[in-house]
């Protein structure tokens, strides 16, 4: 049986009131080095006997091209799941430079005059399984759930890919909890190996 002098359980060792543990510790470099990962900005929404729902995240990505396939993560607290469950599809739209206040709007963060997921702070429009798409968003896709994962404190959503679009413009980024937009860069030039870099 440990006694109050011992220093560590079957569990490891324990910390001291206020001190960070290994956990803490690994947590906070965490979320710092995901900071430091620049990302795109997408709106995840759904519509149905649910009513018409939408979040901001930033984990969005293609899984496959055959078929057609890409995933989202969603906080397990967020409304959203309940209405994506109950609706079975969803709609991704990638957002451009002039739709931050879309981003922040659906992040819970709405500019003065808009309420929290307000949306009125955009023009919309109805994809063919209901969900909603920002009108000039630069990228949409209309889905259907294939397969949801649960992991920590979010749910993964596999979804088929029932249609994809959008318009030619400039992508917001997020990076450093600021929003940004990519610029080109020159490519790497190397002394010691003249004539280096991409062949275009």
């Amino acid at each position: 049986m440990a006694t109050s002098t011992e220093a560590s359980t079957v569990g490891g060792p324990v910390a001291a009131a206020g001190e960070a543990t290994e956990q803490d510790i690994l947590r906070t470099s965490f979320i710092e080095a995901m900071g430091r990962t620049a990302t795109g900005v997408t709106v995840v929404g759904t519509d149905g006997p649910a009513g018409r729902l939408a979040q901001t995240v930033s984990a969005m990505c293609s899984v496959s091209a055959d078929p057609e396939t890409l995933l989202v993560c969603v906080h397990r607290k967020s409304p959203l799941n309940e209405a994506i469950a109950r609706h079975g599809v969803f709609s991704v739209s990638v957002l451009g430079v002039q739709h931050d206040h879309v981003a922040d709007t659906f992040a819970g963060r709405p500019w003065p005059g808009k309420e929290r997921w307000d949306f009125t702070c955009g023009k919309w429009v109805s994809l063919p399984s209901g969900s909603p798409a920002i009108e000039d968003a630069l990228a949409y896709f209309d889905c259907s759930v294939r397969q949801v994962v649960e992991c920590g404190s979010h749910f993964i959503y596999f979804g088929n890919v029932l249609h994809a679009g959008g318009e030619a413009g400039e992508p917001l980024t997020y990076h450093a909890r600021t929003y940004g937009k990519p610029l080109p860069v020159p490519p790497s030039q190397f002394d010691d190996y003249p004539g280096s870099g991409p062949v275009r």
